[in-house]
C-alpha cells in the first residue's frame, strides 16, 4: 500500500495589505511559510496594482517560498492592473483553466482549476484543485456553487476523483453545504456541522466571528484534520486568517 499524506491551505490575502493598512507581502508569505502547506489557494491577489506599486504578487510570493509550481487567474482586469486568485504547489501541474462565475452586472469572480500531479508509489494520481472567490450575496453564491458543479470541469470527472473546491467563499450562514456541496457528494474539512457555528471562523482576523475561507473534498481522499492559522503575525497581515487541512491517500 502507497500513503501519501498532504497540507492544503487557502488564504485571502487582501492584496497583502494588512489590518493595520500596510502594503507587506513579506508577513503574507511568513505565514504561509510557517504552516509548511503543499498545496496554497490564495484570493485576492493583485498583479502590479498603481495604488502600492507592487509586483506580481502570485510571482514574488512564490519566489520568497520557493515553490516550484504556480498558476494565476486574474478575474478583475483595469487598464494597468488586475487581480483574481492563484495557486501555489510542491506537486506538477498540469491543465490549468479559469472558469468564469460573474452573474450579469455583479464583481468580476472565477474558478481557477488546476490539475496537479501527486506521485504516489510507481504512479501520479491526478487531484483536481478548484481556488474559487464567491460574490457577496446569498444568491449570488448558489448560482455561482451551481454554475461551477454542472461544469464539464466537474461533471466530467469521475466521483471517486480526488477533488478539492476550496478559498473564500463568503457563507456567513454556511448555506452552501448542505444545499449544493453536499447533494454532488463533496464533504467540508472546515465546517463539521450545520449552520455557521460548526465552522472554522476565519473572518475578521484580528477577532474572527465567521467561517468564510472553507475546503470541501471529495473522492479517494481521507480528511486528517482541518484549523486556522494561529499566529500573531496572521491576526494583522490579512483581513482573513488561512486555514488549512491535511489529508491522506492511500492506494492499494
Amino acid at each position: 500500500m502507497s500513503t501519501l499524506r498532504f497540507r492544503v491551505l487557502t488564504y485571502n490575502i487582501h492584496k497583502a495589505i494588512g489590518v493595520d493598512r500596510r502594503f507587506d507581502p513579506q508577513r503574507i508569505a511568513d505565514v504561509i511559510a510557517h504552516h509548511d502547506a503543499d498545496i496554497v489557494l490564495l484570493q485576492e491577489v493583485d498583479r502590479r496594482p498603481p495604488r502600492t506599486g507592487g509586483p506580481d504578487l502570485a510571482s514574488h510570493i512564490c519566489r520568497l517560498l520557493n515553490y516550484p509550481y504556480r498558476a494565476s487567474s486574474m478575474n478583475v482586469h483595469r487598464r494597468t492592473w488586475q487581480y483574481g486568485n492563484a495557486t501555489l504547489s510542491r506537486f506538477p501541474m498540469g491543465r490549468t483553466r479559469n472558469i468564469d462565475l460573474t452573474l450579469r452586472w455583479r464583481k468580476r469572480r472565477g474558478a481557477q482549476h488546476t490539475r496537479l500531479h501527486l506521485p504516489l508509489g510507481a504512479r501520479d494520481l491526478p487531484l483536481d484543485v478548484f481556488n474559487v472567490h464567491l460574490g457577496l450575496s446569498a444568491g449570488e453564491r448558489q448560482h455561482q456553487v451551481a454554475r461551477l458543479l454542472a461544469s464539464p470541469d466537474i461533471q466530467n470527472l469521475d466521483p471517486a476523483a480526488a477533488c478539492l473546491i476550496a478559498g473564500d467563499m463568503n457563507d456567513w450562514r454556511g448555506l452552501l453545504r448542505k444545499s449544493l456541496f453536499l447533494p454532488s457528494g463533496f464533504s467540508c474539512a472546515t465546517t463539521h456541522g450545520n449552520g455557521s457555528a460548526w465552522s472554522i471562523r476565519t473572518f475578521p482576523s484580528f477577532a474572527p466571528t465567521g467561517g468564510l475561507d472553507k475546503i470541501f473534498y471529495r473522492g479517494e481522499i481521507q480528511l486528517i484534520g482541518a484549523h486556522p492559522s494561529r499566529l500573531r503575525i496572521a491576526r494583522v497581515a490579512s483581513d482573513h486568517l488561512p486555514v488549512m487541512a491535511d489529508f491522506e491517500i492511500q492506494i492499494r
